[in-house]
């Protein structure tokens, strides 16, 4: 599902933006590191706590030299009770109804704005492949991400 949002057109001009309402998902799981800017993003099928498991096995893989402290809301791949978390990583349940809390949340919406901004895309693999640019959009971009990511109270912890 796509979204219009306003964009630039001469005075006089109406600009045309393609929308769609298809219902077909796929997720973008993703971690971020207020302090220095870096992230791990993984495209998965469901948002369920198999695919979230794969995406704690993934980030502890990747960092198998750091402990992380990951911040995660209330949802229900978060806090099940099959999850198995990785011996480097420690999770932290956010209050609930507090998304302003979490850093992750303001990427998603760089994302949507900078990324999917009046997008209509033709197939899964499509979105699968803009998802990808994303990503990597956000992950070379360690600037921004902290600019972004490391809100005051944070900045403040380390």
């Amino acid at each position: 599902m796509n979204r219009p949002r306003s964009c630039w057109a001469p005075i006089g001009i109406r600009p045309e933006v393609a929308c769609q309402l298809i219902r077909e998902y796929v997720y973008l799981y993703g971690a971020v590191s207020p302090k220095d800017g870096t992230c791990i993003f993984l495209i998965l099928p469901a948002p369920d706590t198999e695919c979230f498991q794969i995406f704690l096995e993934t980030l502890a893989k990747k960092y198998y030299k750091e402990l992380i402290l990951l911040f995660v809301d209330g949802a229900g791949n978060h806090c099940s009770d099959e999850l198995e978390i990785p011996a480097n990583i420690i999770m932290h349940l956010l209050p609930p109804y507090s998304p302003e809390l979490n850093p992750q949340e303001n990427l998603w919406d760089e994302i949507r704005e900078k990324i999917f901004k009046n997008y209509a895309l033709k197939s899964m693999s499509d979105v699968n492949a803009k998802l990808d640019e994303a990503s990597l959009y956000i992950e070379r971009s360690r600037t921004l991400v902290k600019s972004i990511a490391s809100f005051p109270y944070i900045a403040k912890s380390y």
